[in-house]
């Protein structure tokens, strides 16, 4: 119910412009994910975005392969990061190879390499060559901001794009909305439950909690259109000395990349370059954001020049376009309840807690949760870890994972009558199996215990 009632902010009185049971703040793959399913939960949610479209990081990022959900032996993240995969690729808008769970030893084949590795379907934290063949998606942009609004509206979300976080209002330590501007001016979005999906801790840090911060690689992502793709990979396999020699060329323009610094997308002669990757350049700074872009492009500019006279494939390349979005995987990270360390990532710590998994992974309810301001949940690449532990962790699909439970969440604190801090996990472990999510509650066999009172 949409209230004009007045409320303070610290820049004096707002009028409010939407009031709703659950109000996510950031409508990336983890504010899409905690909208939907609160909603699909019965509440009622107002989703606010700066952008004038959805997906975050996914789209105007164009992060163009969604990983780190399959441990090879089982997709492990499911729920709402499968279904926007499902509904891409009805479109012919995502590519996955079938069967993800066939006998690695088939999908560590020479054929699947060649077949697939261009897609980025890989597991490239495999210590083994070729690299397993995994169960991921190449994506289309546009396709996951189609598919991630289909389910917005179909949820009957109060959507609300164009509108820019200022601050978070907090009445007797709890958060009660935030104020964005707009074109309309300066208003207020109340909520009984806010969930900050921001990536960048926007609303928990205005609210006051503590974070701690950290910095990683920045990336200007950009796609090249006109290359013969089937050319380019038969170049690859067939000739590995001379590709090796321009690959080696292509890089020292790039000066920071992944191995394979392009990757094949859905659309015919359209390929993913999710480079360059540079370093030294905090993501909340203006002036570094914009030196980023500048050398971001001066780069590619070069790239294009040089493989279009020297690789096969990419004589008749052209720049399509440059994310609208900086590729921003580290700032602020909340320092929760629990702080997520990075022996808890690599040593597949299990938590009672678990309310998502990643890869082979878990992370604990806890994690959502700042310290010192209730009714408020953390949910994305800014959750509660420690710097060394994000970089292993901050994948999209275990970040819709998140959203998802937090969404959840948000619902059965509100059914139950209590802070969030206190909502019954077990009940939440229970829905996310019942909506299709994996929750984690389950260890598995390689999983190390530990108690969630630890």
């Amino acid at each position: 119910m949409v209230s004009r009632d007045i409320v303070q902010s610290s820049t004096g009185a707002v009028p409010v412009r939407a009031e709703s049971d659950v109000l996510v703040v950031g409508a990336g793959p983890a504010g899409i994910s905690a909208a939907v399913s609160a909603a699909r939960n019965g509440a009622s949610v107002t989703l606010v975005e700066r952008y004038p479209y959805l997906g975050g990081l996914a789209t105007g990022g164009m992060v163009l392969v969604l990983d780190d959900m399959h441990n090879d032996t089982e997709i492990s993240v499911r729920g709402l990061a499968m279904e926007i995969i499902e509904r891409m690729h009805g479109k012919g808008l995502a590519v996955f190879p079938p069967d993800p769970d066939r006998d690695p030893k088939v999908r560590q084949s020479l054929e699947m390499w060649q077949k697939w590795a261009r897609w980025g379907v890989f597991d490239f934290h495999s210590h083994s060559l070729p690299h397993p063949i995994i169960f991921a998606a190449a994506f289309d942009p546009d396709g996951f901001k189609q598919a991630s609004l289909d389910m917005v509206v179909e949820a009957g979300i109060n959507l609300r794009l164009h509108s820019w976080f200022c601050e978070t209002l907090v009445t007797d330590g709890a958060a009660t909305g935030v104020a964005v501007e707009s074109k309309e001016g300066r208003h207020a979005l109340l909520g009984k439950v806010v969930i900050d999906a921001t990536g960048d801790l926007d609303v928990a840090a205005s609210a006051g909690t503590d974070y701690d911060q950290g910095s990683f690689i920045l990336t200007t992502v950009s796609r090249m259109g006109g290359v013969d793709t089937d050319e380019a990979e038969r170049f690859q396999f067939d000739e590995p000395d001379r590709f090796d020699e321009i690959d080696a060329g292509a890089k020292k323009i790039i000066r920071g990349s992944w191995n394979f610094w392009w990757l094949k997308t859905p659309l015919p002669g359209v390929v993913w370059l999710n480079c360059p990757h540079m370093t030294g350049l905090d993501g909340l700074s203006v002036g570094d954001l914009v030196k980023a872009e500048i050398e971001g492009r001066r780069r590619i500019q070069t790239l294009l020049d040089y493989v279009r006279q020297h690789m096969p494939g990419f004589e008749n390349a052209c720049i399509v376009d440059f994310a609208p979005q900086t590729g921003v995987r580290q700032t602020r990270l909340l320092k929760g309840e629990y702080v997520v360390q990075k022996s808890d990532v690599m040593k597949r710590v299990h938590f009672a807690d678990s309310v998502c998994r990643g890869r082979d992974y878990y992370t604990p309810y806890r994690a959502l949760l700042p310290q010192d301001v209730d009714q408020l949940i953390v949910a994305g690449r800014h959750y509660s870890a420690t710097p060394q532990a994000q970089k292993t962790s901050r994948e999209i699909p275990p970040c819709m994972a998140m959203g998802e439970a937090a969404g959840v969440a948000a619902v059965q604190a509100l059914n139950a009558g209590v802070l969030v801090r206190d909502a019954d996990v077990a009940v939440i472990q229970r829905q996310l199996r019942a909506q299709g999510a994996d929750p984690g509650d389950v260890p598995a066999e390689n999983a190390l215990i530990k108690e969630a009172a630890e």
